[in-house]
């Protein structure tokens, strides 16, 4: 099982999907805890990532680069997920 905290502005970091199978448990800041599956997270996080890349303009063809990818710092993924309680239902 995995524990992950939400912060005080509702998210918890996630910059990768989880096992379908994990068990998730997530600590809200109101005090109630949420179990989920990585199936249900991973969700989640699909949603999440398919909006800020539509906003940023990310999605499509934009043809490549030959430069080496930086992996400092990835300007095309998100790592932090919005959670609320209502979700594990």
């Amino acid at each position: 099982m995995i524990t992950l905290q939400q912060d005080a502005d509702g998210f918890i970091r996630m910059n990768r999907h989880f096992p379908d199978t994990t068990l998730i448990s997530i600590s809200f800041t109101e005090g109630a805890v949420g179990e989920f599956t990585g199936a249900q997270l991973n969700a989640v996080f699909d949603d999440a990532l398919a909006e800020f890349r539509g906003q940023n303009r990310l999605e499509g063809a934009k043809g490549f680069s030959r430069a080496p990818a930086k992996t400092v710092h990835p300007t095309k993924n998100i790592t932090v997920i919005k959670v609320h309680p209502e979700m594990a239902r």
